[in-house]
């Protein structure tokens, strides 16, 4: 997957983002949710992630889980509505994984999009980009 650099931050081509640091794949009438790059670097070494349960209904930008670093405590926000029909048992016991590979195995949440119409106000890795390089001033 090509890549749009932003100083020693990676943004991938083939994603949407958030303005709060999530990525989200689209597969179908579903949705692979993490943080990215960025959010992982800022956050350091992650050492604890709670996340919803499988059949929990997301509404978008509220909080559904906390990832905690030696760093500090940051919420998680839902990217899009909807039903959580699978969660990252592996990130849960080996959170490693969020610093390691954040577009990859350290992905946290698959959902059933509720309201697709959310995913067009989604931003492209373009702008993303943008947000990246406003805030690393």
């Amino acid at each position: 997957m090509s890549e749009i650099r932003v100083g020693e931050y990676r943004v991938p081509k083939g994603l949407l983002y958030t303005d709060k640091h999530h990525w989200v794949k689209v597969e179908g009438d579903r949705a692979r949710i993490g943080i990215t790059d960025y959010a992982q670097r800022k956050l350091k070494d992650v050492v604890y992630i709670e996340l919803p349960s499988v059949d929990d209904e997301l509404v978008r930008g509220e909080s559904y889980g906390v990832v905690e670093s030696i760093k500090a405590a940051e919420d998680l926000y839902a990217p899009l509505s909807g039903r959580v029909i699978e969660v990252n048992e592996e990130v849960i016991s080996n959170t490693s994984l969020i610093n390691e590979d954040p577009y990859g195995r350290g992905w946290l949440l698959v959902v059933e999009i509720a309201k697709p119409e959310e995913v067009d106000e989604l931003l492209r890795p373009e702008e993303y980009a943008e947000l990246l390089k406003r805030e690393a001033k």
